[in-house]
């Protein structure tokens, strides 16, 4: 009997001894809840957010920095806060906010921490910062965000912010995580990867006030964050604020290339908006404001807007006829009848005059001789075939598909073919001639194009028959050492003989139709245009001017949009000029011309905000 009793007892306290084992071993290997609160009673893991790679100008000059800013970070089980109200005040955010904060805190992991306020300015964690130690269970969490030094460039630079659910499904670096910023537009979305660099993770041992006292294990297990690369763009930051500045209350845009490297000096698209807008705890709703703007801040028009190119495409019909031989650059066409609307006089014409006086009618024999030339007897199946060539000239000079600039979001333009035209005339393929599409002769009908290629158009006359892509980063900077990146020539033609009489007669329209943008000591290779606006009311069409400078030795080429401002000796080559002059002088002769170039047809933008009202 009292032997049984002996072994009953054994039994219950080896199973008591075997359920403390059991639950010893649940907390100490299965649940890891008590571990990291044990954890988190002298250890704190900070993750270090890598410094993210600066933006210089051409001339080094900073564009882009990194401002140092703080999360406030939550631990919701060591959380103590004798004075609610207090916290509220200091971190100004009120009850609600406050409880709500604390529940999706708590809701993610009580013994985790997680983001409880973002983006504490410099300047407001100098305030708090001496009064943290008060409130168990929080501490902050440095990091950096962007800061631009100049109210300038923001849809080229683009913007940053907190990754989303979307991008983070799509990450497959799996380098992301929640509350990381990435780049979203411009240049930061388009060299996130060099630009982002590489986080780190320290750990720190506090005491229970949450004061750090020093590195867990001497840093044994810290990782040291690495700072991203630095972009060295192409971009002159005096002359884009100037440009800008110029741009002022209207709409369009400006884009400035040098052509013999196909650097982007300066690229303008109005109206714009202040880059620091979106950055920092405002970003939300400034975003909101600008979004809803219906001047469309956010569409970059210098690579996104489409329009016709007007009489500026004159010089590519005349480098193509030149270029496929319908036409020689001294052979006098006579123009016996009006085909076309004109301002030029009926007459003789080459090349060169053609341009000069912008003569409608000389374009559309010189294109009809392109698409009409084919060994068939059918008019129809020989404009057929012209067309297509005619159509694949086009876009070697870069039209009709993007350029490839480094920003995302640029569009092609459009350049209508034979299958475009087959397909807006379904019903049998021999309706339609050249009597249907003689409009693109002289830049309009479908014809769509950027401001961008119209700039590289203007670099491809002033390099005499290449371009090179045009960019905005030069060179990436890592460690102190700067390494250039290395762009090919393209060439649209099959020479560079046919580009002097086309530049002679550009040279002697700007001197006719663009006299008020002259500049004294630099001669100007131009062309104006009149681009269609496509919306039948009493507004003006747009104002365009395509131009390079000086002849010899071009340095800047340019191409100019004023929306609804009319006739492009106007308002496009007065903005060129002074862009020109300011670039290759240092400084504009006209002082008085600055003012007007900002006023000139500004009315037409009264118009419009009445208009969209």
């Amino acid at each position: 009997m009292f032997e049984s009793r002996r072994y009953i007892v054994q039994a219950v306290f080896i199973l008591i001894g075997i359920v403390f084992l059991v639950k010893l071993f649940a907390l100490q290997v299965v649940d890891d809840t008590y571990r990291i609160k044990a954890e988190r009673n002298i250890v704190q893991r900070i993750v270090e957010y890598p410094f993210r790679g600066l933006i210089y100008d051409r001339n080094e000059k900073l564009i882009v920095y990194n401002e140092p800013i703080y999360d406030l970070m939550v631990v919701p089980r060591d959380v103590y806060i004798a004075d609610t109200a207090r916290f509220c005040e200091l971190f100004k955010i009120d009850q609600t906010s406050f409880e709500e904060r604390m529940l999706k805190s708590r809701e993610y992991s009580s013994v985790k921490p997680s983001q409880f306020i973002q983006k504490i300015s410099h300047q407001e964690y100098a305030k708090i910062q001496d009064e943290l130690f008060q409130f168990k269970g929080f501490y902050v969490n440095p990091r950096t965000v962007r800061k631009y030094e100049r109210p300038i460039l923001a849809n080229a630079m683009g913007y940053t912010g907190e990754i989303g659910p979307r991008e983070l499904e799509a990450d497959t670096s799996g380098y992301y995580r929640a509350g990381d910023y990435v780049g979203i537009t411009g240049l930061e979305e388009q060299y996130e990867e060099q630009m982002r660099g590489k986080r780190g993770v320290s750990h720190k041992i506090v005491n229970v006030d949450g004061i750090q006292k020093g590195a867990y294990l001497d840093g044994a297990y810290d990782t040291t964050s690495v700072p991203g690369i630095n972009l060295h763009t192409t971009i002159d930051l005096d002359l884009q604020a100037y440009a800008e500045y110029l741009m002022a209350g209207k709409r369009g845009s400006v884009v400035a290339i040098e052509p013999a490297t196909g650097e982007i000096l300066a690229m303008v698209s109005a109206p714009s908006y202040d880059p620091n807008s979106l950055s920092g705890r405002e970003f939300g709703k400034n975003f909101e404001l600008i979004k809803n703007d219906t001047t469309a801040p956010l569409f970059n028009r210098a690579i996104q807007a489409k329009y016709p190119p007007g009489s500026i495409f004159k010089t590519v019909q005349a480098l193509i006829a030149l270029d496929e031989g319908v036409t020689t650059t001294d052979e006098q066409i006579l123009l016996k009848k009006l085909n076309l609307g004109d301002h030029a006089p009926l007459g003789r014409y080459d090349v060169i005059k053609g341009i000069e006086y912008s003569s409608n009618n000389y374009f559309w024999e010189v294109m009809k001789r392109v698409v009409n030339r084919g060994e068939s007897e059918s008019i129809f199946t020989d404009t057929h075939i012209g067309m297509e060539k005619w159509a694949a000239a086009v876009e070697k000079f870069g039209f009709g598909n993007p350029l490839g600039i480094d920003i995302k979001g640029e569009v092609s333009g459009l350049v209508p073919d034979t299958e475009y035209y087959h397909n807006m005339y379904p019903r049998e393929k021999g309706s339609w001639a050249y009597s249907t599409i003689y409009s693109l002769s002289i830049g309009q009908g479908e014809l769509e194009v950027t401001p961008l290629q119209v700039a590289n158009l203007a670099a491809i006359l002033a390099n005499r028959g290449y371009y090179i892509k045009p960019h905005m980063v030069k060179a990436f900077e890592e460690n102190g050492v700067v390494e250039p990146l290395t762009y090919e020539k393209v060439y649209p033609g099959k020479g560079a003989d046919y580009y002097p009489a086309v530049i002679e007669g550009m040279a002697r329209a700007a001197k006719k139709t663009a006299g008020r943008a002259l500049i004294n000591d630099i001669e100007i290779v131009g062309k104006t245009g009149t681009a269609e606006n496509g919306v039948k009311d009493e507004s003006l069409d747009h104002s365009v001017f395509m131009a390079f400078a000086p002849r010899e030795n071009p340095q800047i080429a340019i191409a100019v949009y004023v929306e609804n401002a009319g006739w492009g000796g106007g308002a496009a080559a007065v903005t060129a000029s002074l862009i020109m002059e300011k670039h290759i002088k240092g400084y504009t002769t006209k002082s008085w011309f600055d003012k007007e170039a900002y006023i000139l047809n500004k009315i037409y933008l009264e118009t419009l905000n009445d208009s969209d009202e």
